[in-house]
């Protein structure tokens, strides 16, 4: 296992996308957890999906923040696109470790609106990358780590399974996964000229209680809820690696606490301080079973009714552009440099959602 080179307590944490899933889960974990730390959260709220959610979030921040006399939590509304903003937060706030999970999320938003995809995964990448490298000028310490998001998406058409982060990732199928390919490579220029210990992770389909309503499971709840029929992409014959958010946040934790080593290589240059991983279920599931433990759950708690019908609800199509047929995760280096994998069962998982959905949407 990697030793931990890299302490929370009493350090300022930059998470970007903070009123997002994963960002928002990270928060109130970090201010749970560590004993003493002061989180900077900045996120532009965007109307991509129902901002109301993004407002329930931050006040679950909000609401933890106040139970640690020894933490602090800032939020910034405002969006790492904007250079000038992500300077100035460096400058004032002057962040030991950076996690970005600011990105325009989804697929096939990125078939048609593929501008919003530029600006956040390109131009708000490179503007926290330069923040992170002006973070050691007039010989500061600087960023002790930058974790940011990728996805399992990167590995496109690729039919080796499963997914290793040792594979060759050229074959992106949308937008959406060559913005994060893009990700990868800027962070490994920088990480080889600046000298930045940067840690890329690849987040296997992402979910659980408020999650993004753009995700297939929120999408089939909301669609079931209104009697509607639900699509299921290529007749039922697709396979996703699901991963818990708890999961996802537990092995960004730990990540972030061991940086990548700085060396210099015989060439009297540094080697890049610079690694990749998956984080993912490591156990993928056929939809159509997923979607029949969803039904169930949502029966259990009561969102649907006990003689609901799902056969009559569901319809079997064709493979979307930009899709993939399974996704599953190699997660041998996560479970070797961090002693960790995923654990929680899908039942466990869809189990919380629907008792969450509940309780936020049935009235």
């Amino acid at each position: 296992m990697k030793a931990n080179n890299v302490d929370l307590i009493n350090k300022t944490i930059l998470i970007t996308g903070s009123a997002g899933f994963i960002g928002a889960n990270l928060a109130q974990e970090l201010l749970k957890t560590v004993e003493s730390v002061n989180i900077i959260g900045i996120d532009n709220m965007n109307d991509y999906y129902d901002v109301n959610l993004k407002e329930y979030r931050c006040k679950k921040i909000e609401e933890e923040s106040t139970k640690h006399s020894k933490c602090t939590w800032r939020f910034i509304r405002g969006s790492i696109a904007d250079k000038e903003l992500v300077s100035d937060i460096f400058e004032q706030y002057q962040p030991d470790v950076v996690v970005n999970l600011a990105a325009q999320a989804g697929v096939r938003y990125s078939i048609t609106n593929p501008d919003a995809y530029i600006e956040s995964n390109l131009v708000g990448v490179y503007n926290i990358l330069e923040a992170c490298r002006h973070s050691y000028d007039n010989n500061k310490k600087g960023v002790e780590h930058l974790v940011y998001a990728s996805s399992s998406s990167v590995y496109g058409t690729n039919k080796k399974i499963p997914y290793s982060t040792d594979d060759k990732v050229d074959n992106p199928v949308s937008l959406y996964a060559a913005t994060k390919k893009s990700n990868e490579l800027m962070a490994h220029a920088y990480s080889k000229l600046y000298n930045i210990p940067s840690t890329g992770l690849r987040f296997f389909t992402v979910y659980g209680p408020a999650g993004r309503p753009d995700m297939a499971y929120f999408g089939f709840t909301n669609k079931l809820c209104e009697g509607s029929k639900i699509q299921i992409f290529n007749y039922g014959n697709c396979k996703r690696d699901f991963t818990y958010v708890d999961d996802i946040v537990e092995g960004v934790k730990r990540v972030m606490q061991s940086a990548p080593e700085k060396k210099i290589g015989e060439d009297g240059l540094p080697v890049p301080p610079y690694a990749v991983y998956n984080i993912g279920n490591n156990r993928p599931e056929n939809l159509l079973d997923f979607v029949d433990i969803l039904q169930q759950e949502l029966i259990r708690a009561e969102v649907l009714p006990e003689d609901y019908r799902f056969d009559d609800h569901k319809e079997l199509v064709a493979m979307q552009p930009g899709d993939v047929p399974i996704t599953y995760a190699d997660t041998t280096a996560l479970e070797r440099d961090f002693g960790f994998k995923p654990s929680t069962s899908l039942r466990e998982g869809l189990r919380k959602f629907a008792e969450w959905y509940k309780k936020f949407y049935i009235k």
